[in-house]
C-alpha cells in the first residue's frame, strides 16, 4: 500500500496544458569545431580530461531536463575528428593541438553518457570540406590533402574533396562504416553534403571531362552528391541497418510555383538533389537548415513536407539569428516556426545551434521548457522498416525501500543492436503508453529501475513498462502493478466526508499521525504543511479504516 502512497506525492496534477505529441525528434547540433559548443577546456592533463567530460555531461543533463532526444554531436570537423581513426587525426579543438591525443575516447565518452539519459547520439560529419589554408597546414602530412591529392581541389582559399571524382564516395562512406562499426552510435548524420557556394565556379573541369559521360555539368553534380548519399547510406546499413542516416540540406529546396529562393536553395545552386533522396529511400531523415523569416521559411517548409515520402522532415531552426550580435530576431519568429512545424506535421525540430539554447538566447530554453516540451517525447519508429515490436517483457516486481520505488521485469528476448526499455506511471489503470504525460524515462538498458521521488519529478499510481527495439518499435505495456480493493480514493485538493461520530485522522508520507479533525476544511489548512497526506476514519468502536489520500 505505501508503495502506492510515495508515488502519489509527486503526481503532475495541476498544470493544464495542451496536449503535446508522444513521437517527436527533438535535436541540437552540438558543435566541436574551435569548441564553439564543447569543449571550452582543453585536456592536457587528467584534471583538464576531467573538467572535459563534466562539461558535457553538465550539457547533456540540462538537454535532457528539457526533454530533447537527439544529440547531433560534431565527429569529423575539417578533414579531422573526435576519436582515434585510422583515416584521420584528432582536432585540434580537443587539446588545442592538431593531432594530440585528448587521453580519452570522446566519441565513446559521449555515446555513453547520451544512453544513460534516453538521449540519441548521431555523429556529425562535415563531408566536403577539408579546411582552410591554416587547417590544412596544421593538418600536415596527416591531411588527405598530402594523403590522396586527386580527391581534392583548393577553391576560394580553402580545400575541398572533389565529388566528381568516385575516390570521394569511397572515403567518406570508409569513415562512416569505421564509426558505425566500432560505437554504438543511433544515426550518422552529413553535413555540407554539397558543392560549396559559388559551386557553379567550382574547379572540376578535369574530372568532368573523366568521368562526365558527356552528361549535362549542372545534373552531373548533382548525380555526383547522391552518389556519395546512396553509397554512403548503403554501406552504413548493410552494417547496422538500424542505425539512421540523414543530412541537412540547404533550407530551400528549389523555387515553388509562388515563392522565389533568391537564388540560394539546394538543387540548383549546391546541387543537392535532397527531395530525390527522400524518393529513392537513400535517407531516413532530413534536417533542412531553415534559418530563415517569414514566408522564406514557411513555403519551404510546406514543400519539404508534401515531399518527404514517408521519411522524417525536422526543419533546422536558426536560433543563432536571435543573439544580438547576430540578427537580433525576435523570440517569437522562432516560437511561430514551431507551432508552424507541429501543425503541419513535421517530424520535430532541431536548433543550430546548442550554446545558444543553454544559454537561453531571448529566452528559447525557457519557452521550451515551459509550454512546448512540457513532458518527454521519443523518437518515433522507422515505420518505412516494416519491422516488429519486440516480445512483452515478463514477471513484473514493484517494491517500495525507504522513500524509493524499485521495479524489475524479465527482459524480452536479445534483438539485433540489443532492447532497452520505457517506463511509465499514470494515477489510473492501465498506464496509457500513448500519452506523452506519462513518460517517466525514455531509455533504460536495464531490466531494473529505480524510481526516487522528488517535488519536481512526475510519479504516478500504477506503473508500466515496454520493450523498444533500435528500429524504435515498442512492445505492448507490461503492468508493474494492478488496482486493489485497499487501493485509497484520491482527492485532489478536497477532503472525505466524515460521518456522524467518526474522527478524521491525517498522517504525512511516512504515515505518521499529524492531526486528527472533525473538521478538515478548517483544520487542515491551519495546523497541517502542503504535500502529501494521508487519510484515516477512527470510528466509534475503535476500528480505523483508510478513507484516502491527496496532494494538497
Amino acid at each position: 500500500m505505501r508503495i502506492l502512497l510515495i508515488g502519489l506525492l509527486f503526481i503532475s496534477t495541476f498544470l493544464s496544458l495542451q496536449a503535446q505529441p508522444k513521437e517527436e525528434i527533438r535535436a541540437t547540433w552540438l558543435t566541436t569545431l574551435g569548441g564553439m559548443d564543447w569543449p571550452t577546456r582543453k585536456a592536457n592533463s587528467p584534471q583538464d580530461i576531467e573538467a572535459q567530460k563534466k562539461e558535457l555531461i553538465q550539457q547533456l543533463d540540462a538537454l535532457k531536463a528539457a526533454h530533447f532526444n537527439t544529440i547531433l554531436f560534431q565527429t569529423r570537423l575539417r578533414g579531422d575528428v573526435i576519436y582515434p581513426s585510422k583515416f584521420e587525426t584528432f582536432a585540434e579543438s580537443l587539446t588545442g593541438h592538431t593531432g594530440k591525443s585528448p587521453g580519452y575516447d570522446p566519441l565513446q565518452f559521449a555515446i555513453e553518457e547520451c544512453h544513460k539519459r534516453g538521449l540519441e547520439l548521431h555523429t556529425w560529419l562535415v563531408c566536403i570540406p577539408i579546411g582552410n589554408k591554416r587547417q590544412v597546414s596544421l593538418l600536415g602530412k596527416n591531411c588527405i590533402v598530402k594523403k590522396q591529392p586527386s580527391l581534392c581541389k583548393q577553391f576560394n582559399g580553402s580545400w575541398y574533396l572533389d565529388p566528381g571524382n568516385p575516390g570521394t564516395a569511397e572515403y567518406l562512406s570508409r569513415i562512416a562504416q569505421e564509426i558505425t562499426s566500432r560505437y554504438d552510435i543511433d544515426g550518422i548524420h552529413l553535413d555540407y553534403i554539397r558543392y560549396p557556394e559559388q559551386g557553379e565556379k567550382f574547379p572540376d573541369k578535369d574530372t568532368y571531362q573523366k568521368y562526365g559521360k558527356k552528361q549535362e555539368l549542372k545534373q552531373w553534380r548533382r548525380d555526383n552528391i547522391t552518389r556519395i548519399v546512396a553509397r554512403i547510406y548503403t554501406d552504413v546499413k548493410q552494417l547496422k541497418p538500424w542505425v539512421k542516416v540523414s543530412s541537412s540540406p540547404i533550407g530551400k529546396f528549389n523555387d515553388t510555383r509562388r515563392y522565389s529562393s533568391f537564388g540560394w536553395n539546394a538543387y540548383s545552386t549546391v546541387y543537392q538533389d535532397a527531395q530525390k533522396w527522400l524518393k529513392e529511400g537513400i535517407q531516413d531523415a532530413l534536417f533542412p537548415m531553415m534559418y530563415f523569416q517569414g514566408n522564406h521559411f514557411y513555403p519551404f517548409a510546406l514543400d519539404w513536407k508534401e515531399n518527404k515520402n514517408e521519411r522524417w522532415i525536422v526543419p533546422g531552426l536558426g536560433i543563432y539569428f536571435l543573439h544580438p550580435k547576430e540578427q537580433d530576431w525576435k523570440i517569437d519568429e522562432i516560437i511561430r516556426q514551431i507551432y508552424f512545424s507541429r501543425k503541419i506535421g513535421l517530424d520535430g525540430q532541431a536548433y543550430f545551434r546548442n550554446k545558444f539554447m543553454l544559454d537561453n538566447t531571448k529566452g528559447i530554453l525557457d519557452e521550451l521548457v515551459e509550454h512546448f516540451y512540457t513532458y518527454p517525447a521519443v523518437v518515433p519508429p522507422m515505420r518505412w522498416t516494416k519491422g516488429n515490436p519486440p516480445s512483452q517483457p515478463t514477471s513484473p516486481s514493484l517494491i517500495l525501500k525507504g522513500n524509493k520505488i524499485e521495479m524489475s521485469w524479465k527482459a524480452s528476448p536479445s534483438l539485433p543492436g540489443g532492447i532497452y526499455y520505457r517506463i511509465y506511471a499514470s494515477d489510473t489503470y492501465p498506464v496509457n503508453t500513448e500519452k506523452a504525460q506519462n513518460l517517466i524515462t525514455t531509455r533504460t538498458d536495464s531490466c531494473q529501475y529505480t524510481f526516487t521521488p522528488n517535488l519536481l519529478t512526475k510519479g504516478g499510481v500504477y506503473w508500466a513498462v515496454t520493450a523498444v527495439n533500435r528500429f524504435g518499435y515498442e512492445s505492448m505495456p507490461l503492468a508493474l502493478n494492478m488496482p486493489t480493493k485497499e487501493d485509497p480514493v484520491i482527492y485532489y485538493g478536497s477532503f472525505p466526508n466524515i460521518p456522524s461520530g467518526y474522527t478524521l485522522i491525517v498522517s504525512d508520507a511516512t504515515g505518521m499521525e499529524i492531526l486528527r479533525t472533525v473538521h478538515p476544511e478548517k483544520d487542515i489548512p491551519q495546523k497541517t504543511g502542503r504535500g502529501f497526506l494521508q487519510f484515516s476514519l477512527l470510528a466509534p468502536d475503535g476500528t480505523i479504516t483508510l478513507a484516502g489520500v491527496t496532494v494538497y
